[in-house]
């Protein structure tokens, strides 16, 4: 799993109001409010202290609110809300439209106004031929946000900044913000013989790493931070917290948008950490009735990813699922890699595909207890979705058991010390990976866009799908080959490809990092295909895809080893923005 210490997620769970209820009496001492962020000594981190250490302890009464009421937050925010939507129909150009819909997307506030925006870059699409700008900048801006939200856009908008040649003019290699726009842009590369996107993101890459040691911030952060993960596969509440601090150095900086910004992010942190509360009592009482001491306890880790899906307000019932899952996912890839024998993982499958609370005896008496929980807990999802909504379960059902046979195989391998072919090892560790399991339950809880239709899209591990579990499986085994794995561990693609096709370590990683490039595409190409389900379908896909871009970035193991992930950790769930 991911990063709380249990003895931690415990102290949260009793000693927190539970449900997001708050205390009945909350004057002299308010309830503290702990987020471990794991470590290797199982502590937490201090808030004057970059070591772990014990416990630390937050209050949520004076984390984020400092004298203002929530009622008062609320209030303020919704009368910036209505500010900022007469801003679309102030502006008086495309070129403000598209900053204004991209400054919304950066601090992570574009989700109240999604008819507004959607209306707007239909309309700039559909009025190509007035838009005639020479500014690389304002060029890949529009590209950019036009096929972000499914509009296509040729790459021979490039051709205006290049030569008869082909190659780009000079000029525009000392445009560093031009530079860092087309970067981000060809970025939303997809598989249509896009060469010259290619080559624009070889281009812009090669000179901004020429030019990044003399820019200046923000800029120079700005690249920074793309060159290590682009725009287009950064996580927005991941954006925003860094954006904030820069946004009001632009010239095109509204105070009204950055506070309404500031305001947001912290009444859903608050959220947030309500969830957090609940989610640590559900994982002492599921800790305690089973007792699988073996498996690695990262519920704050866990809570991220579900959290990187969806972050919205509207969205708390599916991310509540969603968490939940990911534990229970976790918890079984613990057991079968840390602690079942081969015939016991062969009887867990065996269980798991049947699927029967009353044909479980030949499981053992630590796994019966841990299926039981898992049933019961796809009871619980299933009691909280309306009438018309519970034939969903079935589909993540089906998923998890999907999974479980790819656990299984996994064993076997190891059991066996048997290395396979590369696409044997990525047909079926694109499974294992999550990518399908987590997709699949991303859409449980959410509105009436997750039909059934989408469902049958997201369990058919259509392209997109085992495209986001290719980026988590060669992701995740780059760090593993970074880390080196234990002697039982079963081989990773990247060992697999190296056997294979006897190559050198360097050449290997970075031919797997090709690999995630590709499947990026895929991820892209999605957006475009008339068969895939609506936009905030697919923007699940890619969330978990950005997800996994953050957790294992520079080859690091950030669920496994949490310590190296507590960062943003801290960002997205303790630390406030000042107002």
């Amino acid at each position: 799993m991911m990063g709380l210490a249990e003895e931690d997620v415990v102290t949260a769970a009793a000693e927190l109001p539970v449900g997001g209820r708050e205390p009945r009496d909350p004057s002299p001492a308010p309830l503290p409010f702990y987020i471990a962020l794991g470590a290797p000594d199982q502590g937490a981190l201090r808030e004057s202290d970059s070591t772990f250490g014990p416990s630390r302890e937050i209050n949520p009464n004076k984390l984020v609110w400092h004298g203002v009421s929530e009622e008062k937050m609320i209030e303020r925010a919704d009368k910036l809300k209505g500010e900022v939507c007469g801003l679309f129909e102030a502006c008086k150009n495309v070129v403000e439209k598209l900053d204004l819909v991209d400054v919304l997307q950066r601090l992570g506030i574009d989700h109240h106004f999604q008819e507004q925006i959607a209306t707007t870059l239909s309309i700039i699409h559909n009025q190509r031929d007035e838009f005639n700008s020479s500014d690389l900048h304002e060029v890949s801006l529009r590209f950019r946000l036009l096929r972000q939200h499914g509009f296509w856009v040729p790459a021979d908008e490039f051709d205006r900044f290049k030569l008869e040649d082909g190659s780009f003019i000079d000029s525009i290699a000392n445009d560093p913000k031009g530079l860092l726009s087309l970067y981000n842009a060809a970025n939303l590369l997809t598989h249509n013989n896009e060469g010259a996107l290619e080559e624009a993101l070889m281009f812009a890459r090669r000179h901004l790493e020429l030019i990044q040691s003399s820019l200046k911030s923000p800029l120079a952060d700005q690249v920074a931070r793309a060159l290590k993960i682009p725009l287009p596969r950064t996580l927005k509440r991941v954006e925003a917290v860094s954006y904030m601090q820069e946004y009001s150095v632009e010239q095109r900086y509204n105070p009204a948008i950055l506070e309404l910004a500031k305001l947001d992010f912290n009444l859903l942190q608050r959220l947030h950490q309500k969830e957090l509360k609940t989610i640590s009592q559900w994982w002492k009482d599921l800790s305690e009735d089973v007792g699988l001491e073996y498996v690695r306890d990262r519920i704050v880790e866990c809570y991220f990813w579900a959290y990187s899906m969806y972050y919205e307000q509207e969205y708390a019932r599916a991310r509540m699922i969603l968490v939940r899952l990911f534990i229970l996912t976790s918890l079984l890839d613990d057991t079968y890699d840390d602690h079942a024998t081969l015939e016991e993982s062969r009887d867990l499958t065996k269980a798991i595909e049947r699927w029967d609370e009353n044909n479980i005896s030949f499981l053992p008496e630590y796994m019966k207890k841990f299926f039981l929980k898992v049933t019961r807990n796809f009871e619980e999802f299933e009691d909280e979705l309306e009438p018309h909504e519970k034939y969903r379960v079935a589909y993540v059902r089906k998923a998890f058991q999907l999974i479980s046979k790819s656990y299984l195989q996994e064993a076997e391998w190891s059991h066996h010390e048997y290395i396979p072919s590369f696409k044997d090892h990525v047909n079926v560790s694109a499974i294992s990976a999550g990518g399908q399991v987590m997709c699949v339950g991303s859409l449980v809880g959410m509105g009436d866009v997750a039909t059934k239709e989408a469902f049958e899209w997201a369990i058919g591990h259509t392209d997109a799908i085992r495209a986001s579990g290719e980026v988590s499986r060669f992701m995740d085994d780059m760090a593993d080959f970074k880390r080196g794995r234990d002697k039982m561990d079963v081989a990773t693609s990247v060992e697999c490809y190296m056997k294979e096709h006897n190559v050198t370590s360097e050449v290997v990683v970075a031919k797997i990092g090709s690999f995630v490039d590709v499947a990026w595409k895929t991820i892209n190409q999605a957006l475009f295909d008339h068969r895939s389900p609506p936009l905030p379908v697919l923007q699940r896909v890619a969330n978990f895809a950005m997800s996994i871009m953050i957790i294992f970035l520079d080859q690091r193991d950030g669920y496994t080893n949490s310590k190296e992930f507590k960062e943003t950790l801290e960002s997205q769930f303790v630390k406030h923005i000042p107002l």
